[in-house]
């Protein structure tokens, strides 16, 4: 697939928000955030049907942040009637890599993903679904 160029004119404080959010998510580029932004928006529409659901959400962060463990296991007890099971691989000193396996309605997933990969020091977050009904 082809990348295509476009500019894009964004007020001093919105610009400022980006960057910020480039910084936090460990994104390589401004390109990329808003990448992720229409990508999750477009996924987003697709399951605001209410569908049952079946997913994965997968994150990646640095486990010397022992903050981030704690604030992952605090957002997933809210999660329960959701989540069906929770998995750590600890890929070298430095990473963990953290998968967690949902059922429910796309809504309610979407919104534990979103909480999941916002906490502050997760590299990479991602949620997949598939329709379960």
């Amino acid at each position: 697939m082809s990348l295509k160029r476009f500019g894009v004119s964004l007020e001093e404080d919105v610009l400022a928000a980006l960057d910020q959010f480039v910084e936090d998510n460990g994104f390589a580029n401004r390109s990329q955030a808003i990448r992720f932004f229409v990508e999750k928006n477009v996924a987003e529409k697709k399951w605001q049907c209410g569908n049952i659901v079946a997913g994965a959400i997968v994150i990646m962060y640095n486990q010397s942040k022992r903050e981030v463990a704690l604030r992952i296991t605090e957002i997933q007890q809210m999660y329960q009637d959701v989540i069906l099971s929770s998995s750590q691989y600890y890929l070298n000193e430095d990473f963990c890599l953290h998968i967690t396996t949902v059922t429910g309605v796309a809504h309610r997933l979407t919104e534990l993903s979103d909480r999941l990969i916002t906490i502050k020091c997760i590299k990479h977050g991602k949620l997949v679904m598939s329709r379960a009904d």
